[in-house]
């Protein structure tokens, strides 16, 4: 306690400084080579002294990288603490955070000006947190609370934190490296660069992106003419981007930016000259190595549907940059693929040492949690659909595990664009798409007339992805119904609102067959993942078609064959 009162007393003038804060950063530079290394040495003690487990698969080792392994000390963040960092929703925003809870060496950071429906949970070490006036000192902007000023630039730290009766976390807490500046990048990557990019939320495509940020050696990837809600930050060994010309090596599609007048032959040569834009370096990119997980090793792990909590999870399957994770105790349904150096994964005994609780697998020992008031087998009522505005639930319509919520996200609204809810693929389609990358949007990226589907992606492939159209032809589609249209669209993952968009512009299904791609993106102004959904779909019923007639007449062709050797034999004999 005395050394915290000591930071927080040191920390009201000295440190707004900005020699002191040049001091400071080389400081910490230092400090997170110390840490990093202690932890990597911390993890295999920790894990003999804090966990008693026998006749399990651990993984022992730091997982992926530093940020997953067993921090080398307790966090010294407090709530009520100021701080800046970034929007998960808007990766390219910094905004004010206040510290609304914290767990162990997990923080619940709260928007300052938004309900609490916007918290979002971050690691103490996490390098999306920054000190009091790292955007001023680094010339990024800082988006300030809202409703607090006229302009964004009147916003002032001291005023806030005086007229708050606040105070702002020390810069000792913060243990990631600070960047001094964001010109010239250590990385090789410069903010402009174009590259080839890989879209997290539709993984099948690959398309064109910018770089729009660069912090020490992690930088933002935007896809060009799309909303920074697509964004997400990455470092060169990232296995989602690529040098400009990756895809035409691969005879991989690329995905031309929103807009491009001619998307089916898009050239980059054309591009760059066009934008005045260079392409980043095949040099600078420089591809990790496969992570080291094997199945059946046991971790622990976020619950993605309930980020409050940290379950006993194991390894079930892997691929060279990702594993799949089962909650232990829990259906195959909640099942999950993550990056490997997702910041959600810990390794055994991470909850102990770290003071966070561990939820234990269901009846797994006669200390597990009861059953709680919420009827969902296995929940205790603790979380909500609706994030961390509501602390708990007593009915499955806010519990997180309910099977009418189980084609939800977790949800976390668009405070700048109202609630988005995002509905989840099931995990078995979602991985098939990705792992083979012959998901059901490939398809869609340059359609040609009279194209046979079944040449380039497999019919079965696409029938599980887009659950609902088995079997529909396009002729029956030609008679639906508006309302019957809007049903449709309702049952595709992740288009629910989409199809009140289809029944407000009264689309019956005669007009829906005679959309293409263009006018669902351009005209409709439907986003790049939904879209692409929605236009397969009609790619799809009228390949049905074409398949049923092909079929039809091979059967007419072989029945034709078989009479005529009837009629061969009739006159032989």
């Amino acid at each position: 306690d005395r050394r915290t009162d000591r930071q927080t007393a040191e920390q009201t003038d000295s440190w707004t400084d900005r020699q002191t804060d040049r001091q400071t950063d080389r400081q910490l530079d230092r400090q997170t080579t110390t840490d990093t290394d202690l932890s990597l040495s911390l993890y295999p003690v920790c894990q003999a002294q804090c966990v008693s487990v026998t006749d399990l698969s651990l993984s022992l080792t730091c997982l992926s990288g530093p940020a997953q392994c067993v921090p080398s000390r307790r966090t010294g963040f407090k709530v009520g603490m100021k701080l800046e960092g970034i929007d998960p929703l808007h990766p390219s925003m910094f905004c004010v955070l206040t510290v609304a809870e914290v767990i162990g060496c997990r923080l619940r950071l709260h928007i300052d000006g938004y309900s609490e429906c916007y918290d979002f949970w971050v690691n103490s070490d996490s390098a999306d947190i920054r000190r009091q006036g790292w955007c001023k000192d680094n010339n990024h902007k800082l988006h300030p609370p809202k409703g607090e000023y006229r302009y964004e630039t009147d916003f002032d730290w001291q005023h806030y934190l005086q007229s708050t009766g606040s105070h702002a976390a020390p810069p000792t807490l913060f243990t990631c490296r600070t960047a001094v500046s964001i010109y010239p990048s250590s990385c090789g990557f410069s903010v402009g660069m174009k590259l080839e990019a890989v879209d997290r939320k539709n993984p099948g495509l690959v398309c064109v992106a910018s770089l729009t940020d660069v912090i020490d050696d992690h930088f933002l990837v935007h896809f060009d003419n799309w909303d920074d809600t697509y964004d997400y930050w990455c470092d060169s060994s990232s296995p989602y981007i690529h040098p400009v010309g990756w895809c035409e090596e691969q005879g991989r599609p690329l995905t031309a930016p929103q807009g491009h007048l001619n998307p089916e032959n898009f050239l980059w040569e054309e591009y760059l000259q066009q934008t005045g834009s260079t392409a980043a370096p095949s040099s600078a990119f420089t591809m990790r190595a496969p992570h080291g997980f094997q199945r059946n090793q046991k971790l622990e792990v976020v619950d993605r549907r309930n980020p409050m909590l940290i379950r006993v999870a194991t390894v079930t399957d892997t691929e060279d940059y990702r594993i799949k994770v089962h909650y232990d105790g829990w259906s195959q349904q909640f099942d999950i693929w993550s990056d490997s150096d997702h910041f959600d994964l810990h390794p055994v005994g991470w909850c102990q040492c770290t003071g966070h609780p561990l939820e234990p697998p269901q009846g797994s020992s006669p200390t597990s949690p009861s059953q709680g008031v919420c009827p969902t087998r296995g929940c205790r009522g603790v979380g909500h659909i609706k994030g961390a505005k509501y602390s708990g639930h007593h009915s499955a319509f806010g519990c997180p595990y309910s099977d009418i919520n189980m084609r939800k996200e977790v949800l976390l609204p668009d405070r700048l664009g109202g609630e988005r809810v995002i509905t989840l693929v099931p995990v078995t389609m979602y991985h098939h798409a990705e792992s083979l990358h012959q998901s059901v949007f490939l398809s869609a990226m340059s359609p040609q007339p009279g194209r046979d589907l079944s040449h380039s992606l497999c019919w079965e492939q696409h029938r599980k992805l887009l659950p609902g159209i088995s079997g529909v032809q396009a002729e029956t589609v030609h008679h639906w119904s508006v309302q019957q249209v809007s049903d449709f669209i309702e049952s595709l993952p992740g288009c629910e609102e989409q199809a009140k968009q289809f029944r407000d512009e009264q689309i019956d299904g005669r007009a829906f067959l005679l959309l293409t791609q263009r006018d669902i993106v351009r005209i409709m102004s439907i986003k790049l993942g939904p879209a692409l959904k929605i236009y397969n779909s009609i790619l799809m019923f009228k390949h049905a078609e074409n398949r049923s007639q092909s079929d039809a007449e091979d059967r007419s062709q072989s029945d034709t064959r078989l009479q005529n050797q009837v009629n061969k034999n009739k006159i032989t004999c």
